[in-house]
């Protein structure tokens, strides 16, 4: 995933957040429509995908023990095997609701999967994407439990030892307890926030320090449940008589969004008139509107 260069007609295919195991909000599908969505959606992907990358809070829960995982999601599990079996690579980005992988998904499902954020080069496009948990400055509170709980040893040690009725249903319970109520939300769609402008998005803030340091052309995250395309500052690039144009050296961070309600994801190609490898934004049976800033 690091260097690619595309194959002729191939494209890159980018989702994340689906959230599956989560039914509490009557307002958006249930879980198992979405999960039959995702399905119909990696089937119309995998026909010109080189790749397929998901990033992040696929599952509301996910752990995996030494002898067992959570039940259910066989249908995603069974059309990520068949895909990756098919010679499409598969990559999975752990999220804040299943980072507790530990070697199940690249052994059973032949996925490549990574806990970090990663920068990659795509038909030279320099991109960073993550899934978005825990970036830049603020929620200081998940960056405390993250380290002192979710990924502490001890901590993981002694929760193995509940029985998964008793593991899996707190973790259901607490993740729900996040979560806006029907009377929050007034009974609309459920997302985490508005967007109240660059300044005050945490994972943009994150790609601005990168951006002073090591100018990439893309951002892509997960995470802030909101299909966001958000202009970075212009690259600096020396003036040559190669340079393109003014609006192809500008950088921009996306968001995926998430498929509770809005269905959004990127894809990543090349334009067959001008040759120019590009993302573009789109969603999947729902006529969702992307925030652009």
């Amino acid at each position: 995933m690091q260097n690619i260069t595309l194959s002729p007609f191939k494209k890159i295919y980018i989702a994340s957040d689906f959230h599956l195991g989560y039914s509490k909000d009557e307002a958006g599908l249930d879980s198992l429509e979405r999960e039959k969505k995702i399905l119909r959606w990696l089937e119309m992907a995998r026909k010109d995908a080189e790749l397929i990358i998901l990033l992040g809070d696929i599952f509301d829960f996910w752990y995996e023990y030494k002898k067992a995982i959570p039940k259910g999601f066989v249908r995603l599990q069974g059309k990520i095997a068949e895909i990756t079996d098919s010679g499409i690579d598969v990559v999975f980005f752990t999220g804040n609701h299943d980072l507790w992988m530990f070697g199940y998904f690249e052994k059973e499902l032949g996925v490549k999967v990574y806990h970090e954020p990663q920068q990659v080069t795509w038909n030279n496009k320099k991109i960073t994407l993550g899934h978005g948990d825990g970036l830049g400055n603020g929620d200081y509170s998940y960056k405390f439990m993250k380290k002192a709980l979710f990924t502490n040893p001890v901590c993981r040690f002694f929760f193995e030892w509940l029985h998964p009725n008793v593991g899996i249903g707190l973790a259901h319970f607490w993740s729900n307890s996040r979560k806006p109520s029907k009377k929050q939300t007034n009974k609309k769609p459920k997302q985490i926030d508005k967007y109240r402008g660059k300044e005050q998005e945490w994972i943009w803030n994150y790609c601005h320090e990168i951006q002073q340091k090591t100018p990439q052309d893309y951002y892509i995250f997960g995470h802030r449940h909101l299909p966001l395309m958000i202009e970075m500052n212009k690259k600096i690039i020396a003036p040559t008589e190669d340079s393109q144009d003014e609006a192809n050296n500008k950088s921009y961070y996306f968001n995926t969004g998430e498929w509770m309600n809005q269905f959004t994801y990127l894809v990543f190609e090349v334009e067959n008139e001008t040759q120019l490898a590009t993302l573009k934004r789109h969603c999947f049976e729902a006529d969702t509107k992307w925030i652009i800033d």
